[in-house]
């Protein structure tokens, strides 16, 4: 698995490491020395910490990536010796070649400048190269594959969705609903009048919930006909209320976002007697859209861990806002709340 890693981060972690470096220094030694002595210790620390990072770089994109996986991973123990006589030579070149050239001082003495005791002495100091390229690497191969698993979870949703809206001609579907409309219209327009919502409520499933967004206006319609629909399911003993603040039209938000809410007050809620009534809220401002949900719950039902879908709409959320959303959920006392609020493209 090949790794797409921002070299910036690497920067910043050694970056971070050389600050860390000196303060301990300096601070936990206590170090007091005299302003030439303060420029030779700043040279050898950045030369030393650059040594560390090229060989990290070497280590990262080479050595981890060549062997650091599960069928491989002992050729990465292996290899630990080689990086780490990397190291010595980078060392070497950097403190013993080029800055003695600079400013005519050995970081090592003299005698300890054979490669017999150089070497041996910098497997040492070459440990954190080799165990932050091994760390730093193994934590990206997990959030990568944690990606690549994510991204392979809704790939088979999409075709889980495509396959069941082959199982049945939408034409036909379609057709036959109007049919049943046509022959009920002059009999029972209430009854008419419901077909044609089921009618709309499926077009928009088979059409529409396959995009990456939606637009807004359809979207609330959609829902509309949902609750219109689960208020004949329950013979109008539905205690909800429902409400929609502030003016929308074609503003486009994450396709079928809101009705994941919608259905788990309908799934999980109570809302049949009048003390329990459930409450939905939607709410458009400018910029942004609001919607909470509000329901009691089945009395020892752990509501929060009855669906892979919360999981599923929050990376679907993340992927197309970044963290420009807010997504809450609080339980408790048999009463389950949800809230969330998006940016409206628009």
């Amino acid at each position: 698995m090949k790794l797409k890693i921002p070299f910036y981060y690497h920067i910043i972690l050694f970056f971070g490491l050389f600050l860390t470096y000196c303060l301990w220094d300096y601070g936990i030694n206590n170090r007091s020395v005299m302003i030439e002595q303060s420029k030779l210790y700043f040279w050898m620390t950045s030369t030393f910490i650059l040594s560390v990072f090229v060989v990290y770089i070497v280590n990262f994109y080479t050595v981890c990536d060549w062997f650091l996986n599960k069928t491989k991973i002992h050729y990465y123990f292996i290899s630990i010796p080689f990086s780490l006589t990397l190291f010595a030579g980078v060392r070497y070149l950097f403190q013993e070649v080029i800055m003695f050239h600079i400013i005519g001082v050995h970081n090592y003495a003299i005698g300890d400048l054979e490669w017999k005791f150089y070497i041996p002495d910098n497997f040492f100091f070459g440990l954190p190269a080799v165990i932050f390229s091994a760390l730093s690497y193994s934590f990206w191969q997990f959030q990568s594959a944690q990606q690549q698993n994510q991204e392979l979870l809704l790939e088979n949703k999409k075709a889980e969705f495509q396959i069941l809206k082959a199982q049945v001609s939408p034409h036909f579907l379609f057709n036959t609903l109007n049919s049943f409309y046509s022959q009920l219209i002059l009999k029972n327009d209430e009854m008419a009048s419901d077909i044609l919502v089921l009618s709309d409520l499926l077009r928009y499933v088979i059409t529409e919930t396959d995009k990456d967004q939606a637009v807004l206006s359809k979207e609330i319609q959609f829902i509309q006909n949902y609750i219109h629909l689960q208020k004949k399911r329950f013979e109008d003993q539905l205690y909800l209320d429902f409400t929609i603040e502030g003016n929308y039209s074609n503003e486009r938000i994450l396709s079928s976002a809101l009705i994941h809410f919608i259905e788990n007050v309908f799934k999980h809620g109570k809302f049949n007697t009048e003390q329990e009534k459930a409450a939905i809220t939607i709410k458009i401002k400018e910029d942004f859209l609001e919607i909470s949900t509000f329901n009691h719950t089945v009395e020892g039902e752990n509501y929060s861990s009855t669906g892979i879908g919360f999981d599923n709409l929050t990376k679907r959320l993340e992927y197309m806002y970044k963290s420009k959303f807010t997504l809450e959920k609080t339980e408790g006392n048999n009463i389950f709340k949800t809230y969330l609020k998006i940016p409206l493209n628009k």
